[in-house]
């Protein structure tokens, strides 16, 4: 199976605050900017690629999102990073023989069609990690 650094997300509290930074100093550039207001997600979206990465800004959409909790315990800052693998399902499947565990309620296929689904930071020592496929178009 291969793993391959697909973005890194970050938790900012407004995006608007926060895209100068990427776009102005980084030198990236806006490819999209959506909200998902899926139940256990609510969060807008803004995707930035800069030279050789994606960027994945996530802002709470409410008070009780995940990423307004983590913010609230954490601070600002990365929350997860993303590695894109050859079959999600073959994934998991394989991860789980390891005795890695997932946050089953996670997995799901976004608005771009990436499926995807976090590992428990159990299994990673304390690091939130997404697993994530393309359908094929």
């Amino acid at each position: 199976m291969n793993y391959v650094l697909d973005h890194v997300g970050i938790a900012v509290r407004s995006i608007d605050d926060a895209l100068p930074f990427y776009l102005n100093v980084l030198n990236g550039s806006l490819e999209d900017r959506y909200t998902s207001d899926a139940p256990g997600v609510e969060v807008h979206v803004a995707v930035v690629r800069t030279a050789d990465k994606v960027i994945e800004l996530l802002e709470p959409i409410n008070k009780d999102s995940p990423i307004a909790r983590f913010i609230k315990q954490r601070g600002k800052g990365v929350h997860h990073i993303a590695y894109r693998v050859d079959n999600l399902d073959t994934a998991i499947l394989e991860a789980s023989k390891n005795g890695i565990r997932f946050l089953e309620d996670t997995r799901r296929t976004n608005l771009h069609g990436r499926r995807l689904i976090y590992i428990n930071p159990v299994s990673t020592d304390g690091t939130l990690i997404e697993l994530c496929d393309y359908l094929k178009s």
